[in-house]
């Protein structure tokens, strides 16, 4: 993807995940999701401090170490719909900054071009988009091309990611699955 596509389907994945966020009924916080060890706040929590972390990362160009513990513990306080907001709010500001793409940043494995962290970011956006509708009730169809754009992303990486013991092992999807099916099925979800 050139970098107006990243870009794109990040502020795409981020909004598409905002409107879960928000579909959240004040009685499904503690609900389970298919991220076994996380409640639909956990879940919500999980991705608004990945998106804290970007400002700082991309913008100031900190370290993992400089960030330490920051965003640790809960980020949402008493209204986490708009923790959620501002988080990718500043987040999508970050990569679109003049340049931001091109620089380089220090993640937890290493130094990374931000365009791949941005489309890391996007493709994590969009898992967790699926994993949020499913939790809340809400229509669990993403658009094709974001779960197209998350599947190429994940592909190459995908099966050294359950033996990381953060993912399920993949599951074998049917001979006619579309992408998101697919993407689902290499992270171990069933859809």
């Amino acid at each position: 993807m050139n970098n107006d596509e990243i870009l794109r389907t990040h502020g795409e994945a981020l909004a598409l995940f905002g409107t879960r966020v928000h579909a959240v009924r004040e009685d499904q916080w503690d609900g389970p999701t298919p991220c076994t060890e996380w409640s639909v706040r956990a879940l919500v929590n999980h991705l608004t401090a990945e998106q804290l972390w970007v400002p700082r990362l991309v913008r100031n160009r900190a370290s993992i170490t400089d960030i330490g513990s920051e965003y640790d513990g809960d980020v949402l306080g008493d209204a986490p719909a708009g923790a959620w907001d501002r988080a990718a709010v500043a987040a999508v500001a970050a990569f679109a900054e003049r340049g931001a793409l091109d620089r380089t940043v220090q993640l937890s494995y290493g130094a990374s071009p931000a365009a791949a962290y941005c489309t890391q970011m996007m493709a994590d956006a969009v898992v967790h988009t699926w994993d949020l509708s499913r939790a809340i009730g809400a229509d669990e169809r993403l658009p094709g091309d974001l779960a197209t754009a998350a599947l190429r992303e994940v592909e190459p990486y995908a099966p050294g990611l359950s033996a990381s013991g953060l993912f399920a092992p993949a599951v074998e999807p049917p001979s006619d699955a579309d992408a998101l099916t697919r993407l689902l099925c290499l992270l171990g979800r069933r859809p």
